[in-house]
């Protein structure tokens, strides 16, 4: 009536099949999360090369701006300077 050559072979055959799509399911979940983390880098890096635009736009415009009142900007800066020291002062 029971045959346990037969439901072992069974449970092997089942065994396998698990391992199997187990293994299966986790390659497309690896091949998933790699293409994600590389369409965000991709994202990353076109963000990073816009705003190094940006600084070099602002870098410029700044020292023209400098270089037009020189001494509007040393007054500036040592007044920012003044301020932030009394502000780290008290704390």
């Amino acid at each position: 009536m029971f045959d346990s050559d037969r439901m072992s072979e069974e449970l092997r055959a089942l065994k396998v099949d698990v391992t199997r799509l187990l293994s299966t399911a986790g390659e497309q979940m690896f091949e998933s999360s790699k293409d994600r983390a590389e369409a965000l880098a991709d994202q990353i890096r076109a963000a990073l090369t816009e705003l190094g635009e940006t600084v070099d736009d602002e870098q410029a415009q700044l020292q023209g701006i400098i270089a037009d009142r020189p001494i509007t900007s040393l007054a500036s800066a040592f007044a920012l300077g003044v301020v932030v020291g009394f502000m780290l002062r008290r704390h």
